[in-house]
């Protein structure tokens, strides 16, 4: 399988190219130059396959020539057994077709686990075999800094540096990452939001002078292509434990960087059976805005109780836009810098053709502390923030999935217990740490404070490659 960029500059790429570049030198998101396809026949086929072969199976019609074929199914199978639940990603029935995908039982309790666990030994395989070194660089919102941290740690052959919005993410987010032990791991706290933390990785991809020579930069953001291939699983996991390809299914997905729910739409692009894509906002309502208007412009950020979906800018919103745009790199562009100067819209036609596949809905504090509540009032399950805005969204959306018989999958992406002051706001007692995250937040916390600046951040960074 070959990549190519959104923006045009390059193609041609192996999926070890992408996988050690991240964002293409183009400044644009690397995609496939041809999507995998499966059949009904092919679905019906891995039914039955336990998710860490189904996501074997996945992950090869990417990865082809990468890594030898065993070699992958062992990555895949190590990744997942250190899950707490024995399905990996369980299906919990919240009523009559609708039910949440529960995408946190890895070791940091959130969905990030289910690509960056892979992820990290996809590197160290790589970088092993041709005896290099990288600095990972990505910035998070919460839960992809922890997931990494957890994902990279033992690598001989990484350096991996997390930039987070200072007082910006939770107590439980932050203590995750920052009582990670380790040599090769290092978390600063940037004097800004995420968006910011987001330019400055971005800045620093584009201009990597400042490293020393045959040192380079490596993404673990939901721009490296591995992860999205990583989330493609569970969409088709969880559709195939409710009837597919037989029968249809509809997911809500909580969403802020377009990632995880572009995941979704891949899948249902390769052959699975989905009749909505639910893109779940909270005030940070960008994505929801361009979506039921057709107005795609950036408003003042809004600190939610959601907080990984804190984000105006939606780094994989651009993947999707490609195909959209008939992958016209040019009108791509066009359109993305009309979009962070002031406001962009799509053709008529085009607008309708995403709403033949994506809907979507918004929810502020006050409505997700009160699905919080009512969903634990109804069933006896508590959900977390991000996910009760996807419920949320998911209920307020149902009319508008034209087979309302199809299940409706709310994505589950984080424990309750990370977000303890969401769950109090809602009226409910503060959940209990599972006692993992209680003995590793005995050790002492390790970060650094740093200014909104480029030229602060390869400072630092230039030390730390030395």
């Amino acid at each position: 399988m070959e990549y190519l960029s959104t923006r045009g500059g390059c193609s041609g790429q192996s999926f070890e190219d992408v996988l050690l570049t991240g964002l293409a030198p183009d400044g644009g998101l690397f995609v496939p130059a041809e999507l995998p396809r499966l059949s009904a026949s092919d679905l019906a086929e891995m039914r039955d396959l336990s998710y860490a072969e189904l996501a074997w199976r996945i992950a090869s019609m990417f990865t082809a020539g990468a890594f030898p074929e065993d070699d992958l199914r062992r990555m895949v199978e190590a990744s997942y057994a250190g899950f707490s639940d024995p399905e990996v990603a369980p299906l919990t029935a919240l009523g009559e077709g609708e039910y949440v995908l529960e995408l946190f039982h890895g070791p940091t309790l959130a969905f990030k686990d289910f690509a960056l666990q892979v992820l990290g030994r996809m590197l160290d395989h790589v970088l092993r075999r041709k005896g290099r070194r990288v600095l990972i660089l990505g910035a998070t919102s919460g839960d992809t800094g922890s997931a990494a941290l957890e994902g990279c740690r033992h690598s001989a052959q990484v350096d991996i540096c997390i930039l987070h919005p200072h007082e910006k993410v939770s107590d439980v987010q932050r203590k995750q990452m920052t009582t990670v032990a380790g040599d090769n791991v290092f978390n600063l706290a940037v004097e800004g939001n995420f968006d910011d933390c987001q330019r400055l990785v971005k800045a620093a991809f584009a201009d990597q002078s400042f490293l020393p020579p045959g040192l380079q930069l490596v993404a673990v953001n939901s721009i490296n292509w591995a992860r999205i291939v990583m989330q493609i699983v569970y969409y088709i996991h969880a559709g195939l434990r409710l009837g597919a390809p037989e029968r249809p299914v509809s997911f809500s997905v909580p969403t802020g960087n377009f990632g995880d729910i572009y995941a979704g739409y891949l899948a249902r692009e390769m052959g699975l059976p989905v009749k909505r894509l639910i893109v779940a906002t909270n005030e940070n309502d960008i994505l929801h805005r361009f979506i039921g208007g057709n107005e795609y412009s950036i408003a003042p950020l809004k600190h939610t109780w959601s907080p990984s979906m804190d984000i105006l800018v939606s780094s994989n919103f651009e993947r999707y836009l490609f195909d959209l745009f008939g992958r016209d790199s040019t009108a791509l562009a066009q359109f993305m810098a009309d979009g962070a100067t002031g406001k962009a819209s799509l053709s008529e036609a085009r607008w309708r053709a995403m709403r033949e596949v994506f809907d979507s809905a918004s929810a502020n504090d006050a409505t997700t502390c009160a699905t919080i509540a009512e969903v634990w009032r109804e069933h006896g399950v508590l959900l977390d923030p991000h996910t009760a805005v996807g419920v949320r969204a998911a209920r307020a959306t149902r009319e508008s999935v034209r087979d309302p018989e199809a299940p409706m999958i709310c994505l589950a992406t984080a424990h309750p217990a990370k977000f303890a002051e969401a769950v109090t706001a809602a009226g409910l007692p503060a959940p209990e740490l599972p006692e993992r995250l209680q003995r590793q937040f005995r050790r002492p916390e390790r970060y650094r404070v740093v200014e909104n600046d480029l030229a602060a951040l390869t400072s630092i960074l230039g030390g730390l490659a030395v």
